[in-house]
């Protein structure tokens, strides 16, 4: 299996391509990473040092890929926080020469816009780069309960309004494709106060699953999940095959992070829950 991750990239912790390609290359697939950008550390401590990268700059790097031929060999695109419109453009670009040289491959956007309680935190137009642009050109999408309000425009209090509004999506993403949509961190009225919900929709099926609500708060948690979702998705063929699997992986590397009170996640010191979780949660019908 081939991916190609075009994301941020940090010298120290795990986000953006440091968060998902490890993950994706323990599980055995070859990861073929271009990053947006180079910092020191995730944005989150409120000081960071390095460079964003141009949109010419990851256009001329798949261009070079696409030079050795490998675009045929290519499973699927993977892209998550956009800097600003134009690097998304050329990640968009980047999908669509990958579905030229193989029909089969997938594009799975995780449409990084903001979070409940912290609002929208990317630059202007990003937000409606995500809802104009990246949505019609998806044929996995994976955004949170905020991003998921954001770009339909309906409210998500209840597990019928989740799924009406991951309805509204998939009637805007990429046809022809598996319009599957992967809602994370999900917290409606009938999620028990000590859970956390992911729900997974793709033609006219939904499965949702819950796992334990862990007491931490750490970044690049949704570009690991984003990274298993497609791989899984791609291994099995089934949204909720891989719903699980990335579920029970996620939270056994989120319970290890919270038991060493780390303020990073554990990608390197957890990696056998990538492989063989230490827990298994099942996926239901819903």
């Amino acid at each position: 299996m081939n991916i190609l991750s075009i994301q941020s990239w940090v010298a120290y912790g795990h986000v953006g391509n440091a968060s998902a390609v490890f993950p994706l290359q323990r599980l055995g697939a070859e990861v073929w990473a271009v990053n947006t950008v180079q910092f020191s550390n995730h944005t989150g401590y409120g000081s960071w040092r390095g460079q964003v990268f141009g949109a010419d700059l990851v256009s001329d790097l798949v261009q070079g890929i696409e030079d050795r031929g490998a675009l045929p060999r290519c499973d699927a695109t993977l892209s998550g926080y956009m800097g600003d419109a134009a690097i998304g453009e050329a990640i968009l670009d980047a999908s669509v020469r990958v579905k030229a040289a193989n029909p089969r491959a997938l594009y799975c956007c995780d449409p990084v816009i903001g979070d409940v309680g912290r609002g929208v935190f990317v630059r202007p137009g990003i937000p409606e780069f995500m809802r104009d642009r990246a949505i019609p050109a998806a044929d996995i999408i994976t955004p949170n309960q905020f991003e998921l309000e954001w770009m339909t425009g309906q409210p998500v209090t209840t597990l019928a309004e989740a799924k009406a509004a991951a309805r509204a999506l998939q009637s805007r993403m990429a046809p022809g494709g598996p319009r599957c949509v992967l809602v994370t961190s999900l917290k409606v009225a009938e999620t028990p106060d000590d859970q956390i919900e992911m729900l997974a929709a793709e033609g006219e099926q939904f499965h949702r699953i819950r796992t334990p609500m862990l007491p931490l708060s750490v970044n690049g948690a949704g570009d690991a999940i984003a990274a298993l979702f497609l791989f899984h998705r791609l291994k099995t063929g089934s949204a909720s095959a891989a719903l699980g699997a990335a579920a029970s992986s996620i939270y056994g590397l989120l319970r290890r992070t919270s038991e060493a009170a780390s303020r990073e996640i554990l990608t390197v010191a957890a990696q056998d829950e990538f492989v063989s979780p230490s827990r298994v949660f099942l996926p239901e019908v819903c």
